[in-house]
């Protein structure tokens, strides 16, 4: 159910807020090295930055007492840092972690969180082993079948990333003939392909050699997953940075992290939906994203 798409509509213009790409976001190529960042960020220095408003706010009126929802049992996984994973102790924490009890808090509902393996969860909803599973589950046609999903919570776009030096320089619309790394086969090179195809594009296997790539000087820019880039230049901030604006693509970039429901149940979707809308204007939202993104990747 980790299903990823690449839509061959495109927008009208390379302009930013657009969209993303679709799937289960789960970083594979990162093992234990995102852990290690994982727990880093909890210490980390704080770039002052907020949350582009994802959430309906038509989900104010959305009240969830018109079914009562007497608790949320919440179904994540324990590998997915930072949204979802164990710290040195054995404790569940991340960034999912904490938005699922917050959630319940501003409902004034019980909350329950029990981590299963990413293979198993999903099918643990289906045979209401819970209320909600928040993972990461992506927001495909096959998912749409079998559950219903949350307002968006948090896009992932892509994003370009330059050498220090080069950042106040940086103009999306001046990259021809310009070297730009990408991952090899990823929706972020279908963009550059499509959208600026007189940049030189060199294709790595792995985010981390593209970036790499470009610390050694072999690219003039990289443009990929801003999430997973913020997880680099956490440890390299003097070498690069964020480079103009994000760029959303639901098309390429897919929808987003939302909460998956069994689909029907409608009175925990709209708890959590009015939920989302709350945290985001009081301001909680932003903060969780800060604390466990210190690097901001929009």
């Amino acid at each position: 159910m980790t299903i990823r798409g690449v839509s061959d509509s495109p927008p009208p213009s390379i302009s930013p807020h657009k969209g993303e790409e679709g799937g289960k976001h789960r970083p594979s190529i990162w093992g234990h090295a995102l852990l290690t960042m994982a727990l880093a960020f909890l210490t980390a220095p704080v770039v002052a930055q907020s949350l582009p408003y994802h959430a309906d706010p038509s989900a104010r009126e959305i009240l969830p007492g018109a079914t009562p929802v007497a608790a949320i049992r919440f179904l994540t996984t324990a590998d997915f840092p930072p949204f979802n994973f164990r710290d040195a102790g054995g404790e569940l924490i991340g960034f999912n972690v904490d938005l699922a009890r917050r959630i319940c808090a501003e409902v004034n509902v019980a909350c329950t969180i029990q981590a299963w393996p990413w293979e198993q969860a999903a099918n643990a909803l289906s045979d209401s082993q819970g209320d909600a599973l928040i993972a990461g589950l992506a927001m495909t046609g096959e998912n749409g079948a079998l559950f219903d999903f949350s307002a968006t919570y948090l896009a992932l776009p892509g994003r370009f990333v330059a050498r220090a030096p080069d950042i106040g320089l940086f103009d999306a619309n001046a990259l021809a003939g310009k070297t730009v790394s990408v991952r090899r086969g990823s929706a972020h090179e279908t963009f550059i392909a499509r959208y600026l195809p007189e940049a030189e594009i060199t294709r790595f296997d792995s985010e981390i050699a593209a970036l790499e790539a470009l610390e050694r000087g072999e690219a003039d820019v990289f443009f990929g997953d801003a999430m997973r880039a913020s997880f680099w230049l956490n440890e390299n901030l003097d070498c690069c940075g964020f480079a103009g604006q994000p760029y959303f693509r639901p098309n390429l970039f897919g929808e987003g992290l939302a909460i998956a429901v069994p689909a029907g149940h409608d009175a925990v979707r709209h708890a959590i939906d009015w939920a989302l809308v709350k945290l985001k204007d009081n301001g909680a939202l932003d903060e969780l994203y800060l604390r466990w993104f210190p690097v901001g990747f929009y």
